[in-house]
């Protein structure tokens, strides 16, 4: 199982979400402690061990740390702002 680190950038976009999509939000990083790489996430071009997952229109940027068992929530924000 791995442990979940967040940044200022998904740490403050969590606080301003609505409910109901900070609760969709939440239940799929929840799901990412015990499958870290799952079917539907994507590889990030030129960042090693980097993802990405949807969340309807939104996108959850991560890192995983597989030696120190931690992924870290690096963005979470609409397709055209979060690669940004």
């Amino acid at each position: 199982m791995f442990q979940i680190e967040h940044t200022s950038h998904s740490s403050k976009f969590l606080k301003k979400a609505d409910t109901i999509l900070r609760e969709r939000v939440i239940k799929k990083i929840e799901l990412l402690k015990d499958e870290p790489v799952p079917r539907d996430a994507k590889s990030l071009a030129g960042e090693q061990a980097s993802f990405r997952v949807r969340v309807g229109d939104y996108r959850i940027l991560y890192k995983v740390k597989w030696n120190e068992r931690v992924i870290l929530i690096a963005n979470i924000d609409k397709r055209a702002r979060v690669y940004n």
